[in-house]
């Protein structure tokens, strides 16, 4: 595809630091993302000119406002919602599901039930756990196929049943990178009468979210995922949020959504998370002109931004594709995921392998001394890595490109990998 990486990469600063001469390949973005130099100026320019609370009618204090109300449009753009008054921001996608787990409980009773997946990170199960625990809810789990790393939605058929109140999916892996089929599965929930609970952090970053046509209840999400900063983000549906009982402060609103931002917020991660949906607009507009036909009911930022995410995840996809291809010719290394040519679709480019008699805590360690940045273990996905068999034995090498990744920096992977693995498995 014709894609201009030059001027994608112009964009993050980091990417040109240098280590005693080492250039900094950054494969550890499904822990985190690197920047826009747009949104480091948007915080700076929130804590300099509005670095105020909020309703004081003096300049500072209008300024933050303005702020405030801008992020949330932005991220309405971003999700496709309805209304900018269903994004909720928090400290991070754990911490809001944690705050409104309270709240949803509320509509809770004993013996009711919660249909979890095997296939998630910790911040969509632990959660639902607890509130389990402390209202005596059942816990049902949907597990997946450790061959084909996908769901088999005849095994959710199975679980639903009339005491089903929630049912809480990933929409993507961070271990596998499997792409679930969730509005499949927001669908089969709504028929149960049960409420669908999206954990999108994986997804956010590679994929065009609309809550909207996915017909879910609440997806929740971070920016420090998709090129913004250390922010968590929770759209729900008008309807339910207004049904459910904020815990808050006696004096903070009663109004959507500030009855559920509990606290002072981070003005300045608001600010720096609408400059990193501003960045996904200014792509779309300048090299995303051929998706935009995917999107014809939208207008301005909303079009910009979703076409931008078609045209970075094609992009995406052939490195997903070129990394597994050059990780199967290594010997013994075993990908944890999807990798047929025809299914890339239906995985984002983190891509996770064991090596033979290597642990993968020591793989990880000795690319970092390359300056090469992977993770190691189960990366919070304890099911999956129970799953798979991996947990007692160290998990898995995690590697996650990303759009201002190249090829170029996956040969240098490669070619580490072919040095390291044979003293990895002699450490």
């Amino acid at each position: 595809m014709n894609y201009d990486l030059d001027a994608i990469r112009s964009r993050f600063p980091s990417l040109s630091i240098e280590d005693d001469g080492a250039s900094r390949i950054y494969f550890d973005n499904p822990a985190g993302t690197q920047v826009a130099r747009s949104v480091v100026d948007s915080m700076s320019a929130c804590l300099i000119e509005a670095n105020a609370n909020l309703g004081g009618g003096f300049a500072t204090s209008d300024r933050a406002d303005a702020v405030v109300e801008y992020a949330h449009q932005a991220m309405a753009d971003f999700l496709n919602a309805t209304s900018a008054d269903e994004i909720i921001f928090g400290q991070n996608m754990t911490t809001l599901t944690l705050h409104i787990s309270r709240s949803i409980g509320r509509m809770l009773k004993p013996g009711d039930e919660i249909v979890l997946s095997c296939m998630d990170h910790d911040a969509n199960i632990a959660p639902w756990q607890l509130l389990a625990r402390d209202l005596d809810l059942v816990i049902k789990w949907l597990p997946f196929n450790t061959e084909s790393f996908e769901f088999d939605l005849k095994e959710l058929d199975k679980l639903l049943s009339e005491k089903t109140r929630l049912v809480c999916v990933g929409a993507a892996s961070n271990l596998t990178g499997t792409i679930n089929d969730v509005k499949t599965i927001c669908t089969m929930a709504k028929a149960a009468g049960a409420w669908s609970y999206i954990d999108a952090v994986q997804l956010a970053p590679h994929v065009s979210i609309d809550v909207q046509d996915l017909d879910c209840d609440f997806l929740a999400c971070s920016a420090y995922k998709f090129f913004g900063p250390h922010q968590g983000i929770l759209w729900g549906r008008r309807e339910i949020l207004e049904s459910l009982q904020p815990y808050k402060v006696r004096p903070a609103t009663n109004e959507l959504p500030g009855c559920f931002e509990t606290g002072t917020q981070s003005h300045e991660g608001m600010a720096g998370t609408a400059a990193a949906v501003d960045y996904f607009a200014w792509v779309g507009e300048n090299f995303a002109q051929d998706y935009h036909r995917n999107y014809p009911n939208f207008q301005g930022r909303r079009k910009n931004a979703h076409a931008a995410l078609d045209y970075l995840f094609a992009y995406e996809s052939e490195l997903a594709t070129y990394l597994i291809k050059g990780l199967h010719a290594l010997p013994g290394v075993v990908i944890q995921g999807i990798t047929a040519d025809d299914a890339i679709d239906r995985r984002v480019p983190t891509v996770s392998f064991t090596a033979d008699g290597a642990s993968s805590e020591n793989i990880a360690g000795m690319l970092a001394k390359q300056n090469i940045f992977v993770w190691s273990g189960h990366n919070y996905a304890i099911e999956v890595a129970k799953a798979l068999g991996l947990y007692e034995s160290g998990g898995v090498v995690r590697v996650g490109p990303v759009h201002y990744n190249s090829t170029a920096e996956i040969d240098y992977l490669l070619t580490a990998l072919d040095e390291i693995l044979p003293k990895a498995r002699a450490a």
